[in-house]
């Protein structure tokens, strides 16, 4: 990517194209990650039992607008959150490259999770109150409800309550849970996608073009889902909580385990793999394709502007 600006660009458009295809997973994954929250098995309701039950459950008591509360907010989410994931990604790796290898072209893995976890952090805290509100639109439901419930009328309306109800710092309720949770996807989602594609080009003779993007990022999706989804969990009930049922990000995780078994922190598995894989193949494939069409325009509007793309 030639600039930071045209690489948040491309990020940010490749996310939200991937979001309007797999929304509907993740209203389901949030559901399944709050039912029977903090109840003893047994008594915990099974509303929504697996992809296809969960789903068509939706859409029969709530239409098609179910399966799709919260896009709004999920939209800005993804242009921040994947914006400065992929944005930042390259320029912090190039850096740490050239400081500590004196070669910004050579590959590191440690450099690599680095550059990745520390570009989904910032992605996350910038992000953080469209994820809060968006949990919360995504968990309402008035027929089949599960967890705290919050009747918000939209995104915009979300936030006005909560800032009325829950002060300015109510809006980062959970930051750290977001960040720890995006650290772990994004240390691993970036390094194993160059990682896969640089193999499979090497191993399996593969090249350059959508089968290959395809490929490694099917691969990152899987390893992405199976690191991020412990912290996702709480950090869903964090959001979601109303008042100080955790005090944080351990204390969800005891409450959680010692109440419902250790793969509670494992609800949701399914439909999040089921959001996680397109959504990941979805962004980074788009993404190789809107940064070309970034480049492009970079390369015809910068000189125009009298920038050198070196500079920026």
């Amino acid at each position: 990517m030639s600039t930071t600006v045209g690489g948040f660009a491309a990020g940010a458009l490749a996310a939200c194209g991937a979001v309007t295809v797999t929304h509907p997973a993740e209203v389901l994954k949030i559901r399944q990650q709050l039912q029977g929250e903090l109840q003893l098995k047994g008594a915990q309701p099974q509303y929504y039992r697996g992809p296809i039950h969960g789903i068509s459950v939706i859409v029969k008591n709530e239409g098609i607008k179910g399966i799709y509360r919260g896009l709004g907010a999920a939209y800005i989410y993804q242009v921040l959150l994947n914006g400065c994931r992929l944005g930042f990604y390259e320029p912090l790796r190039k850096s740490l490259a050239t400081l500590f290898l004196k070669n910004e072209n050579a590959q590191n893995m440690a450099i690599n999770v680095f550059a990745g976890a520390s570009s989904g952090i910032l992605g996350a805290a910038a992000g953080s109150p469209f994820f809060l509100v968006k949990t919360r639109l995504q968990s309402f439901s008035p027929v089949r409800p599960v967890g705290t419930q919050h009747n918000y009328r939209n995104a915009w309306d979300g936030l006005k309550q909560i800032y009325r109800g829950e002060g300015f710092f109510g809006l980062y309720r959970g930051i750290t849970a977001a960040m720890v949770r995006t650290g772990f996807g994004s240390s691993v989602q970036l390094p194993t996608y160059f990682l896969a594609k640089r193999q499979l080009v090497k191993h399996v003779g593969m090249e350059e073009g959508p089968a290959l993007h395809l490929a490694s990022s099917s691969v990152s999706g899987f390893v992405v889902c199976c690191v991020m989804h412990p912290p996702d969990t709480i950090m869903s009930r964090l959001y979601n909580q109303h008042g100080n049922l955790y005090s944080g990000i351990f204390d969800c995780l005891g409450k959680t385990i010692r109440t419902e078994g250790i793969f509670a922190i494992y609800k949701g598995f399914i439909p999040h793999l089921a959001r996680i894989l397109p959504h990941t193949i979805l962004t980074l494939s788009l993404a190789e394709q809107t940064a070309k069409l970034v480049r492009k325009v970079e390369h015809r509007v910068l000189p125009m502007l009298g920038y050198e793309e070196e500079r920026l």
